[in-house]
Formats: C-alpha cells, structure tokens, sequence
C-alpha cells in the first residue's frame, strides 16, 4: 500500500552509520557532546577546534568507547583557513556548528571593538560554515546543517544585547538556507539551548545568586548539562529529522514556556 508504515525500518531512524559530521568546538561544552552523539550512533566525527589538544582528547575518549573520530584545528575566525578545511571534505554529510562567545555589557557601554569580535566570531563565522558546508550539500543532494542559536534570539535581558543579536542572526540565517538548499535536498536547523553547564557559563555558575535565578526560570528548576543537548543534535543529523528544517529546535527546560521567577499561591 502506498506510504503505508509498514515498509519503513523504524529502527535505523538515528543510525548514521556511515556518515561523516564534522562538529566545530568539539573540544569541550556542548561541541563535545555533540560529537559523542554523533559517534555513538555511528557516525565518523571530525572533531574541529581552536583548541587541537582538547579536541584530541576528545577522539580519544570516543574512539575508547567504540567510535570513530579524528581531530582537526579550526579557527572560525580566519575564512582561508575555514575554506581550505571544506575544500577537503566532498563527502560530508552534517555539520554541527557550536562556538560562540559573548561580552556582558549594558549597550551604552559596549565598545565597537567588544561589538566586532562577538559579531565576528558568532556570526561571520557560523556564516562561512553554514556556506562552505552548503555549498558540498547542494552539489551532493543531501546534507543536514545545524547552527547553534539560543533561546537569546528570542527573549533577552540586560547585558546580552550584542550576542543576543548574534544568536537571532544566526536563526535567520539557517532558516534563509533551509529554503534556499530545501529543493537540493539538504536540511538547515537551529538549536536554541536554555542555561547549560559549560565553559561560557562558567562565570554565571561561580555566583550562587545568579546560578540559582537561571535554575529557577525554567520549569525544571536546574541548569542543563551539555550531553543534554546531544539529542537534538542527533534527531537533526538523523533520518528521525527527515522532514525537518528552518526549525528553531529549543532545548531550554521550559525557560521560554513560563514565567517561573514567582510560584503564586494557589
């Protein structure tokens, strides 16, 4: 019977057997769990960062639980350098991008210095891979592209305006791709992630007040860990995802849902 259900083998939904992903800023946070999706499902992950030792350590820890991977320096920064990595992966099949940076500072105090660096990195960076990674997919006639976003291209607060921009840009930017590489057969998401655990949050979470107002925002009153994020990373890479693209994916606890900074008495 035409599209009956039957035919179609529901257990290989997340298999990406076979496939090659490269995940920049896998050397640690929320790239390093995303690579260890990747590769518990099967996948070969290039494990790319600024950091080589760091991302290293990491093929080391997935090829010791039965994965495969290898490591490679990238810096987002420097579009040669981005150009020549693509220009060597005709067979990729996901790219996960994760870096991003950030200055916590009112607007009105915010140098053009301080304005070009988080743009340069979280924005003109994601845009040169989300091209360079396109650009393979087309010519191939399939791909999956996922850009981490925020749930800061959404809502914001005092001291997120410039990243916040970013994260926004990067949203519009996937979902501008999604339609333009749709009839080529390649997906394009975004993942919006709430508070979770890493090394840029690392200032938050070493104040007790400001750690504990984050928990309590979300509907699950905790901060996220970075192998929570690795799920949506999968789905996105994954057959699962099949149908899927120009998604904002949010991954945030429930912090976008409601307003969790007052428990009325009811």
């Amino acid at each position: 019977m035409k599209g009956s259900s039957v035919l179609y083998d529901y257990k290989k939904l997340f298999d990406l057997t076979g496939k090659k992903a490269l995940v920049v800023g896998a050397g640690s946070g929320i790239g390093e769990a995303a690579a260890h999706g990747l590769a518990a499902h099967g996948a070969h992950v290039l494990c790319g960062d600024l950091n080589l030792e760091a991302a290293q350590k990491v093929v080391g820890d997935i090829k010791s639980a039965g994965g495969s991977a290898e490591a490679i320096p990238f810096d987002m920064r420097d579009g040669d350098a981005v150009a020549k990595i693509f220009e060597g992966l005709p067979d990729l099949d996901v790219l996960v991008s994760t870096p991003a940076i950030n200055v916590r500072k009112q607007l009105l105090d915010m140098s053009e210095e301080e304005f070009d660096r988080v743009m340069t990195l979280n924005l003109k960076g994601t845009f040169r891979m989300i091209k360079a990674a396109g650009r393979i997919m087309k010519e191939r006639g399939k791909g999956s592209i996922i850009a981490f976003a925020s749930i800061r291209a959404l809502t914001v607060e005092p001291g997120q305006g410039v990243y916040a921009a970013t994260k926004a840009g990067v949203l519009q930017m996937c979902r501008t791709l999604a339609a333009e590489l749709g009839p080529h057969g390649v997906r394009v998401n975004a993942i919006g992630p709430g508070v979770v655990d890493t090394p840029l949050t690392a200032p938050i979470a070493a104040n007790k007040e400001w750690y504990s107002a984050y928990a309590n925002k979300s509907a699950l009153g905790r901060w996220a860990k970075p192998h929570e994020m690795a799920g949506a990373v999968v789905y996105l890479a994954s057959d699962a995802g099949s149908f899927a693209t120009g998604t904002l994916t949010i991954v945030d606890g429930g912090w976008t849902a409601v307003d969790g900074r007052f428990m009325p008495p009811l």
